[in-house]
């Protein structure tokens, strides 16, 4: 039982350290899980829709190499809007951070690495806004997190967030994403 269990010790461990060390890009949350439902604390607070509106805490691993900031974004691909409904775009996240905290996205909020800049939703408030389809529906949620090239992006935070995410995606060297789904 024991050789058993060493030999298995070894091989996680072995997993773990050569996924860290530029295996796949990864993007893991402790309440959101690919294929799941968004949790009612990350759910929108307003338009019929009774959730406390707090961005999930996040985590990634094996970023590209050369990777030089990362940025997060989050769109409704089955909103009745072109292009999507943006729930959330943050960009300038250093190099060195593998993580924000729940809450991190949430307007006045001081958990976001220093540096970072977030646009406003289709809500029109800086920052994360949670789910929201309309009544009667059940739609999808990407959440994405981007490993870009250059140490930092220019747009202002006003500028409209699809516009962000297409320069965001002209930059990326890689992109890990989570989808999630959540309806009323």
């Amino acid at each position: 039982m024991k050789p058993l269990f060493i030999a298995l010790s070894c091989f996680l461990a072995l997993g773990a350290f050569s996924s860290a060390e530029g295996g796949e890009f990864r993007l893991v949350s402790p309440e959101w899980h690919d294929g799941g439902t968004v949790p009612q604390e990350n759910v929108f607070n307003g338009s019929g829709c009774g959730g406390t509106n707090i961005s999930p805490e996040l985590h990634w691993s094996g970023a590209p190499a050369g990777t030089k900031s990362f940025a997060i974004t989050m769109v409704d691909p089955d909103a009745p809007a072109p292009g999507g409904w943006w729930h959330w775009v943050v960009w300038n996240i250093s190099e060195t951070v593998s993580g924000l905290p729940a809450g991190a996205g949430n307007k006045g909020s001081r958990a976001l690495p220093i540096g970072s800049v977030q646009c406003k939703n289709d809500y029109g408030e800086l920052g994360y806004g949670g789910p929201c389809p309309p009544q009667g529906t059940t739609h999808r949620y990407l959440l994405r997190i981007y490993a870009l090239r250059i140490p930092k992006l220019s747009p202002a935070s006003d500028k409209d967030s699809a516009k962000v995410a297409r320069l965001i995606e002209e930059h990326s060297i890689g992109v890990a994403q989570l989808t999630v789904k959540f309806g009323r």
